[in-house]
């Protein structure tokens, strides 16, 4: 009976670190809606500026007290662009403000324009995440835009990204789908 029962203390005092470690810390548990999106992306999409190729990257930063985003779009010569095509780049953080119980995205673009969003929503399930602007710098006030990602799969989602222009209802600007790498 003693054998048994040291037994059963070894393996407890072994398998002690794995139940400590599965269990999530508060900030930790903050980040799940957005831990989906860690890694490297490619992918294809279309709007306003024609066809394209995305990349993506989604990394921690900063003592993982933010999500980095590095995003290049790819769009060849087009009917809407007929020169050379355009190149966008832009750079985000995804961050947590603990004082407004929200995520926060911010964008800073190669055009100049600078996209600070709020979380609007995120679904039930928690495959739809809506961001919806509360500042845009360098553009004439009152327009807003809108970044709606749906996951898909364990590896891809889809973006859509829509602007309002003052007094209008928003409208697909463009449309992406990423596969993870």
């Amino acid at each position: 009976y003693k054998i048994c029962f040291m037994k059963r203390i070894l393996l407890f005092i072994m398998l002690l670190p794995l139940f400590t470690e599965a269990q999530l810390s508060k900030k930790d548990s903050i980040w799940l809606p957005m831990n989906f999106f860690i890694g490297s992306w490619v992918g294809e999409g279309k709007g306003e500026p024609g066809n394209g190729k995305y990349e993506r990257t989604y990394s921690w930063a900063l003592n993982k007290k933010f999500i980095q985003v590095n995003n290049k779009s790819t769009y060849p010569p087009s009917d809407n662009n007929k020169q050379k095509g355009e190149v966008h780049e832009d750079i985000g953080f995804i961050s947590y403000d603990g004082m407004r119980n929200s995520f926060m995205l911010r964008q800073f673009h190669i055009e100049g324009f600078v996209n600070q969003y709020k979380l609007e929503s995120i679904s039930a399930d928690g495959k739809t995440i809506v961001f919806i602007s509360e500042a845009i710098e360098n553009i004439p006030q009152g327009y807003r835009a809108r970044e709606t990602y749906t996951i898909i799969n364990q590896d891809e989602f889809a973006e859509v990204f829509e602007i309002a222009d003052p007094g209008k209802d928003f409208a697909v600007y463009s449309e992406a789908h990423l596969k993870r790498k």
